[in-house]
């Protein structure tokens, strides 16, 4: 009998740390990996190395979601428009009234509840400059610190391309 109550104990101590886990990473912060070049050189910035890709992970927060505070240079994972089974990672240029400059030199304003998202890399950059402006219900948190692997631990740095942005009145 005593077997099965140490089992039991066990059983609920592993639930109860599942079901806390799980709320931790779907409500407060995460830790992601970034694949690909298209935010090179702030992640990745070796993709191709002799010992093959190291993906940069990045913790996520997400307490930003609750009010979408969300400010110019803030890098963001979110649902692509596109296919909603996969996950982006970008930096924000523009927020809902701005004014944009895109690279076929017209001016788009950005409508209430988008935001305008790009890679850092824009010759690997699937972004808003392909999808247009993102609803900003599909952004999951915001990237705060690169966490692997451990010779580039930093805080991601917000960059804003001041030449394309015309804030709103």
């Amino acid at each position: 009998m005593g077997s099965g109550s140490l089992l039991w104990n066990l059983t609920k101590k592993y639930l109860t740390a599942g079901v806390i886990g799980l709320t931790i990473t779907d409500r407060f912060a995460s830790i992601v990996p970034v694949r690909g070049g298209s935010m090179s050189p702030t992640f990745n910035p070796r993709t191709n190395t002799g010992l093959g890709s190291l993906d940069d992970r990045v913790l996520i927060e997400k307490f930003c979601l609750a009010k979408y505070k969300f400010s110019h240079g803030d890098v963001v994972v979110f649902r692509s428009p596109s296919d909603h089974k996969q996950k982006l990672i970008k930096r924000i240029i523009g927020l809902p009234g701005d004014w944009i400059g895109t690279p076929q030199n017209d001016v788009i304003k950005i409508p209430e509840g988008h935001c305008w998202v790009e890679g850092d890399n824009p010759v690997s950059s699937m972004d808003s400059r392909t999808f247009g402006p993102i609803p900003l219900g599909l952004v999951h948190g915001r990237a705060t610190t690169i966490v692997w692997p451990p010779q580039r631990i930093c805080q991601v740095e917000k960059r804003i391309p001041r030449d394309r942005v015309s804030p709103s009145a």
